[in-house]
């Protein structure tokens, strides 16, 4: 419910601050005195058309603030959490309006656009008034309160639920048909590439180890060939020229012919032959080795140009289907099923066809059962609605719930049904749309007969009514106000009205006055009780000069205690 109201310069009100209870809270003032402003204001909290017209004279902006205290579970509360947007306990709209006409919004003190601002406000307070009717009126909306009213919530879960499964069934089925389609018209390129494809038989991780092996083997080739060219250094040049091998042991024989018959220990010639030895001994040793590493290291030149080929290959193929090597595998697969869905797509197709046709017959069948028990209950809310018109001077009228079947296009989680409220003012008239058929002072009474009824069944908390009793007096006003404080006990409703009898009913009191001094008006608010609220109901039954007459008419207005008090 709505628990506090900030208001800052808008036309005649400078600084308001209000607070609100439960129940019926009235609000009275002679003609002018600015009630209008505070609905209006009110109203450009919950997200209406912003006019700069509304920035009082001298300030440069505009501001409201609303806060509200929702019940916890609240579908407010949902809608905020899906915005990403906190809100516990309390939710709070506020609209600033400049003087150049641009406004802002925020929820919770979070920036949001009007768009939202509005379907929190909607979700949160509903305006009955004579010239814009919100909530009853909208068609939109009249399935659901009907639903609400006499339905069990089993016959409304159940065809969403079938909805649900026949949407998906049907997405399923024109998923299917597409790709069959798309695999009929591709179907030569399909084979071609699938073809092509299990030639090459691309495997997961093939790329890697064959960029691995080609660098291996690569490596190998050019270290077989260091090696083949360390040989060829060791080799003789020719036939002609001896090798290192042989040019040693030459040196080696020369060398023998200076070597005297007892050599002493230290003759440098037997050092250099013995060097000359080592030498020899030592270079057969690399030969070895070498000779080793070479067989080793010997290259496979076909086995390095077959891996690149494959390599090169896979490459190609990724480069035409604009894919990485490695996702090839899974291309294939998807070709595969691409075929295999076309070569098997007539019997998929006809199963899935069973299934949408059956999901379908289900969605038909709980949309007949649900159609059947809002005709139950649409005579039920009309006999009820019925009783209720004529205290309030409507009983020559005649409401009637429509329940029309949709075309299939209109169909939807709701069901198969076009539900309308209408009414008849005058007897043999056709019953029509409640805003088009009835007056304002009418639809205002019918909108009330209709809360009465439906009280309850709207999670929306608070309901402002506009005048309500405009035109009325007598029985018929204590029938209107009676109703206002029943639908009081179940929702916070707040009113506008200029009728003692009504405002007699209030919970709480809340007179608005226009004060006029030397620079210029302004629009007050004040909290009656005691003396002060029989004063107000006084002048509202007398006029300008209150009586003793009019004060005793009003404490017996007064005399019973009002529902919902705070």
């Amino acid at each position: 419910m709505l628990t506090a109201l900030a208001i800052r310069d808008v036309v005649l009100i400078e600084r308001l601050d209000l607070g609100f209870g439960p129940g019926l809270t009235v609000l009275t003032g002679e003609t002018g005195a600015g009630k209008s402003i505070l609905l209006d204001s009110f109203g450009l909290a919950l997200g209406a058309r912003a006019d700069q017209g509304l920035v009082r004279r001298g300030a440069e902006q505009a501001s409201v603030t609303a806060a509200f205290q929702p019940a916890p579970g609240h579908p407010v509360l949902a809608l905020l959490a899906e915005q990403g947007i906190e809100a516990e306990d309390e939710v709070v709209l506020r609209r600033v309006l400049g003087r150049d006409g641009r406004s802002r919004a925020f929820v919770n003190d979070q920036p949001v656009g009007a768009a939202l601002l509005r379907r929190v406000g909607a979700l949160l307070v509903e305006v009955q008034g004579q010239h814009d009717q919100m909530g009853l009126a909208d068609p939109a909306g009249h399935a659901a309160l009907l639903d609400a009213f006499g339905l069990a919530p089993e016959l409304r879960e159940v065809v969403n639920r079938c909805w649900r499964d026949w949407r998906e069934a049907a997405a399923a089925l024109a998923e299917a048909r597409q790709a069959m389609e798309a695999a009929q018209r591709d179907e030569d390129w399909l084979r071609h590439a699938v073809e092509e494809l299990a030639r090459l038989r691309p495997q997961p991780g093939e790329e890697e180890r064959l960029a691995a092996e080609r660098q291996a083997l690569q490596q190998g080739e050019k270290r077989a060939e260091a090696i083949a060219a360390t040989l060829a250094e060791l080799a003789p040049r020719d036939r002609r020229s001896p090798g290192p091998a042989a040019a040693l042991r030459s040196a080696g024989r020369a060398l023998q012919r200076l070597l005297p018959a007892a050599p002493a220990a230290a003759d440098p010639v037997a050092a250099a032959l013995a060097a000359l030895e080592r030498a020899e001994e030592w270079l057969g040793e690399a030969e070895t080795l070498l000779t080793r590493l070479a067989e080793a290291a010997e290259a496979d030149p076909r086995r390095l140009e077959q891996a690149e080929e494959r390599l090169f290959a896979l490459r190609a193929a990724a480069r035409k289907h604009q894919v990485a090597v490695a996702d090839l595998p899974a291309l294939f697969d998807t070709f595969l099923a691409r075929l295999a869905a076309l070569e098997d797509g007539t019997a998929r197709l006809a199963a899935l066809t069973l299934a949408a046709d059956s999901a379908r017959a289900a969605y038909v069948a709980a949309c007949a059962a649900l159609s059947e028990g809002r005709r139950a209950a649409a005579g039920r809310l009309d006999r009820a609605v019925a009783t209720e018109l004529p205290p309030l001077r409507l009983d020559r009228a005649r409401f009637v719930t429509a329940i029309a079947a949709l075309e299939e296009s209109g169909w939807g989680p709701a069901g198969a049904d076009a539900v309308r409220f209408l009414i008849a003012t005058n007897p043999g008239q056709e019953p029509g749309p409640l805003a088009r058929v009835a007056s304002g002072g009418e639809l205002s009474r019918l909108m009330l007969a209709l809360k009465v009824v439906l009280a309850g069944t709207s999670p929306v908390p608070t309901l402002v009514f506009d005048e309500v009793d405009s035109g009325v007096g007598g029985a018929t006003a204590a029938a209107v106000g009676e109703r206002l404080a029943r639908v009081a006990e179940r929702v916070q409703v707040l009113l506008v009205t200029h009728s003692p009898q009504v405002a007699a009913r209030g919970a709480a009191h809340l007179r608005v006055a226009k004060l006029t001094g030397q620079a210029r008006a302004e629009t007050r608010v004040d909290t009656l009780d005691g003396a002060a609220r029989r004063e107000e109901i006084a002048r509202m039954l007398a006029g300008e000069r209150v009586t003793e007459a009019a004060r005793a008419a009003a404490d017996s207005l007064l005399g019973a205690e009002p529902t919902g008090q705070q």
